[in-house]
Order: C-alpha cells, then sequence, then structure tokens
C-alpha cells in the first residue's frame, strides 16, 4: 500500500509554495524521479535580504523509538529511505555530522551525481556537498578518504581551545578548521553561522543522536525529515536526538507523510 497524506495548510511548509513532499511512487507503481524529489523537498528560496541559514535533519528511527542497531542506521532504513537520503545530500551546500558519526558510520565524501549536476551549477553549488565534522577534540583519523580525496575539502567545526597539534594535522590533512566556539567545543548557532560566512546556508545534518540533540537544544533546527521504520529492536539503542532535555519542548507542524510498505517519510517544520 502506497498513500501520500499531504497538509493542506499552506503556512505549515518550508517550502513558500506549501507544496507537500512527493511519493516515492504514485499510486500506479510508478518510480518518482529524483528531479521530483528534489522539487518536493526543495529549500525555501531567498527572501529580499538574500538566502538565509536553514538547518534540516534527517533522521530514521524504528517504531520503538531506536536510530541504530547494532550501532548503525543502516539496517533499519529502506531503499526509498536510501533515495530520499541521497535527493537531500544533494540539495545541500553542506552536510554537518558529529565526530562520533564519522567514526561509526565510516562517512565517505559526498559524491558528485550526474543527475543533480545541472541544478546544482544553477543554484552556484560546487559538484557536491562538503562534509563539516564537528570534533571537540578533532581525535579523527585524517587518513581517510573523507579527508585526502574529497571533491570539495573537509570542513571541521571546532571550538577556539582546540589542541593546535590535532589543528595543524587536520590542516596537514586537507581538511579547512572553523572555529565556532569560544571553548573547547562547538556553540551551534555559532556553527550555523560560521556555515553561512562560507556561503554555506542550505544545511543538512545526518546526526547523530548527541549533535542533533545539540542543535534541537540551541533552537537552531529548522526542519526534520524523520523516516519511521516498521521494526522493533529493543535493546538499548540511542534515539534521535540525545542530551539534556529542553525546557519547554519544541511544537514542530506536519508538513507532509508518505507511506510505503510499512515505512513512513515524514517532514516536519519548525511551527
Amino acid at each position: 500500500m502506497r498513500r501520500l497524506f499531504p497538509v493542506t495548510d499552506e503556512t505549515a511548509a518550508p517550502d513558500p509554495g506549501g507544496r507537500p513532499a512527493e511519493a516515492a511512487r504514485d499510486g500506479a507503481g510508478r518510480e518518482w524521479s529524483l528531479a521530483e524529489l528534489a522539487a518536493a523537498y526543495a529549500y525555501p528560496a531567498a527572501g529580499p535580504g538574500g538566502p538565509l541559514p536553514w538547518l534540516r535533519a534527517n533522521m530514521v528511527c524504528t517504531l520503538d523509538g531506536a536510530a541504530q542497531h547494532d550501532g548503525r542506521s543502516q539496517p533499519i532504513s529502506s531503499a526509498t529511505d536510501m533515495r530520499i537520503f541521497g535527493t537531500l545530500r544533494a540539495l545541500a551546500d553542506v552536510v554537518v555530522v558529529g565526530a562520533q558519526t564519522v567514526r561509526q558510520e565510516g562517512y565517505r565524501p559526498a559524491r558528485a551525481r550526474a543527475e543533480f549536476a545541472e541544478a546544482r551549477e544553477a543554484a552556484g553549488q560546487g559538484p557536491a556537498p562538503a562534509i563539516a565534522v564537528v570534533s571537540a577534540s578533532l581525535d579523527l583519523d585524517f587518513s581517510l578518504p573523507l579527508f585526502t580525496s574529497p571533491l570539495v575539502p573537509t570542513l571541521i567545526l571546532t571550538g577556539a581551545s582546540a589542541a593546535p597539534d590535532r589543528v595543524a594535522a587536520a590542516e596537514k590533512a586537507g581538511a579547512r578548521v572553523v572555529t565556532a566556539g569560544d571553548g573547547i567545543g562547538v556553540d551551534p548557532a555559532r556553527a550555523v553561522q560560521a556555515l553561512a560566512a562560507l556561503g554555506h546556508t542550505r544545511l543538512l545534518t545526518e546526526g547523530g543522536p548527541r549533535l542533533l540533540g545539540q542543535l534541537v537544544a540551541a533552537g537552531v533546527l529548522d526542519e526534520l525529515c524523520l523516516t519511521v521504520s516498521p521494526m522493533l529492536t529493543a535493546g538499548d539503542a540511542q534515539r534521535i536526538a540525545g542530551g539534556p532535555a529542553v525546557t519547554v519542548p519544541q511544537r514542530f507542524r506536519l508538513v507532509s507523510m508518505l507511506e510505503e510498505d510499512g515505512f513512513l517519510y515524514t517532514r516536519y517544520g519548525r511551527s
């Protein structure tokens, strides 16, 4: 069964046109093209004063709230989830990710995709989004392809008190170190502004849970694209967002929801 539950309240949608996210397949089973998915998930258009940073998160969780199984998100994902994952990456200027997720998921550089080349060029974007790793310690393996062979230099967001030898090692590997905090850690609001100052206003984060929790607590998350997987895992896996609770729960508004083979592909925007 495949159904699209559109949101009719246009004020709920981040897209100025209020268009709901498109289904991966239509009622006849035709698979939507990547161009159609890209149009459905387009970032808000720039206002009169130019583009403002827009931070969206893309996460997956099971029915019982697990964001991972055996430490990775892939086992609870699906083919359609990965198509949306790739589309969201193709729309972004930069993908922001936590250092622990880089280590656990074996992150590689974002690749250029011919299907999105023309659209990215028209939007003034490079061939692929940059990866921005959030790390206080810079305890990263700089021999990995993420640092040695990206299409665009990998960014590392860190605090002003980061160890100089680790900063030097990162820069020697070809990464660009960006200071986004006065101490050893990163201030989420400063990270968003620092990326915007580099021309990266279409922001995407893929977690992990600790980073997403920090972004939520700082109030800088504009949109959440959440895939709900029809699986139960039990155990003690992390939720999609961790860390201290916010004082007052933040209310987001449903923009659209797609059901396909039991998976729910939801999109929520800041109220």
